[in-house]
């Protein structure tokens, strides 16, 4: 009996190790790129899903936050795009490119510059030297967008990684 009991055990920690490996935002699973990136409560209603990154040299986890405001909204690639750009004191240095996976296009957004941090309708403070990753995914019946800022050089360690979680939701399994 204990050793069923500790096997049980030893069962349900690694089903709930496991889930934390996966947030969802929409309908969509994203898998954690790698134990730097950890699901965190989202400090906003706004917000689908929030993780925070750990990045060697960087005092304060970054946030990669996931936004998904329900069936047809959102607006369109286009108009996300530009607004992420425009959140920059002047046009930035930046690249959109589409990715591809599971038949799906996943646009990702790379902008660096002087960027703009603050609510959306609110007192901004410039932030220089920092990058956006930003990519938006399709979901069934509307994209979901996530958003990551910071130091340009700390963005730069985890690009890769933000590009797997991005593509993760149609991975192969």
């Amino acid at each position: 009996m204990k050793h069923l009991l500790t096997a049980l055990t030893a069962l349900a920690l690694s089903s709930s190790l496991l889930a934390q490996d996966k947030v969802s935002a929409g309908s969509l699973d994203f898998t954690l790129p790698s134990a730097a990136w950890k699901s965190v409560p989202s400090a906003s209603p706004m917000r689908a899903a929030t993780l925070q990154i750990t990045v060697e040299g960087v005092e304060k986890p970054l946030e990669a936050v996931f936004f998904y405001f329900g069936a047809g909204q959102g607006g369109d690639t286009n108009a996300n795009v530009q607004r992420w750009l425009g959140q920059f004191e002047s046009p930035p240095v930046s690249k959109t490119e589409e990715l591809e996976a599971g038949g799906q296009k996943i646009t990702l957004v790379t902008a660096t510059g002087t960027f703009m941090d603050g609510p959306m309708m609110g007192a901004k403070t410039p932030k220089a030297d920092y990058s956006l990753l930003g990519s938006i995914v399709p979901g069934p019946d509307a994209p979901i967008f996530i958003k990551l800022t910071g130091p340009k050089d700390a963005i730069a360690k985890i690009t890769e990684d933000f590009k797997k979680l991005s593509l993760s939701p149609f991975a192969a399994k």
